[in-house]
């Protein structure tokens, strides 16, 4: 269970977070966490430095932290697409974590990523109590956001998809800063045209890692090709679709940026039925770090998005929000990292010259 702290009056009447506490340990959030849980995992000498930080500055627990207060339901809903993606699962994690030890129900829906779904979800909670809601919405501009603030439902978003208003709380992750480190990371190798395959046009988060990309091409003087910045859904299909697109440009890539690693399985799809080795001819990146990046061959170099700190930081901010307690910012981003592995190197010096195989019409999604 995360703890949420505040000041004792006494100190100071600005409201702390743990990611304060954290800083002038020099430790993680999660271990900071840890350390309030009383769990063993923690260094003794870490665990005394975090223990003194948190007596010198007179930190007490939040009642948030300590279970369902008088009259509530002793439950908190969480809406998700589905769990048939990783990047959906990660989140979940995050969530049962923080709310481990706080004696609070997760209840668990599914939208299928459709409108449709958010509405049937609405409609059942209005059948029963809720103490609040985490959400990870079909669309981030969603007409149930709000139907919840007029209900009085406290309400976290996580990874919003749309444009959401300035008051609305929401946990995601720095997507430019992560678009621009990938390309950087290619261009440091050598590669020149580097091609990307985007996410849905109409989520924020892919026009943003779009930004950082053209960002970051823009910066030593790379014009943007347009044909080189392709389409996608975030799917693993539109991965191998664009990557066939590419392919059969008069002068391919020798690199390509996928959207999410999703996509990037659909790149690898594509080349190996294409007899193109990665990264020896062509070097691939892809976005969000979940755990199929290990295990396909060769590893994959990706955008680490924290995904489980999102769902955690989501829940220890609704805690915040059921207890009454006011927020230091609606707007949360988690800082995103490059993790490289073995998919990417510099470019080949031959003119890539894809060779055809017989298998590749074989294959869908």
């Amino acid at each position: 269970m995360l703890i949420i702290f505040k000041k004792m009056h006494q100190t100071s009447s600005r409201r702390s977070t743990i990611a304060e506490i954290a800083a002038q340990a020099g430790v993680s959030i999660p271990t900071v966490s840890r350390v309030l849980n009383g769990r063993p995992d923690v260094a003794p000498a870490t665990r005394a430095r975090i223990k003194q930080i948190i007596k010198e500055s007179g930190y007490v627990y939040s009642s948030a932290a300590k279970g369902p207060r008088k009259g509530s339901s002793g439950i908190i809903d969480l809406l998700v697409p589905g769990l048939d993606n990783p990047y959906v699962t990660e989140i979940v994690r995050g969530v049962e974590e923080a709310l481990e030890r706080t004696g609070l129900r997760l209840a668990l829906s599914f939208t299928q990523d459709e409108s449709f779904g958010e509405r049937q979800w609405l409609d059942k909670i209005a059948d029963r109590a809720t103490d609040g809601a985490i959400l990870v919405l079909a669309n981030g501009q969603s007409s149930r956001l709000d139907e919840l603030q007029r209900r009085g439902i406290p309400f976290v978003v996580v990874d919003h998809r749309g444009e959401l208003g300035p008051d609305v709380p929401s946990v995601g992750a720095t997507n430019w800063a992560g678009g621009r480190m990938a390309v950087e990371y290619l261009l440091s190798l050598g590669h020149r045209r580097i091609a990307m395959i985007a996410g849905p046009v109409s989520h924020r988060c892919s026009l943003d890692r779009i930004a950082g990309y053209r960002a970051a091409l823009e910066a030593v003087g790379i014009s943007i090709d347009p044909e080189l910045i392709r389409p996608g859904d975030f799917r693993l299909q539109s991965g191998y679709t664009q990557t066939s697109a590419l392919l059969a440009l008069p002068h391919p890539p020798t690199a390509i940026f996928a959207g999410n690693d999703l996509q990037a399985m659909g790149v690898f799809k594509a080349l190996y039925l294409r007899n193109i080795h990665v990264p020896e001819r062509m070097s691939v990146i892809g976005f969000d770090d979940i755990p199929l990046t290990t295990i396909v061959s060769p590893s994959l170099t990706s955008v680490r998005q924290p995904l489980f700190d999102m769902g955690r930081v989501a829940t220890t901010m609704l805690l915040r929000l059921i207890a009454g307690e006011p927020l230091d910012s609606p707007r949360v981003e988690l800082a995103t990292t490059l993790i490289t592995r073995e998919s990417c190197a510099p470019p080949p010096s031959p003119s890539l010259k894809p060779r055809e195989d017989s298998q590749q019409s074989s294959w869908s999604s």
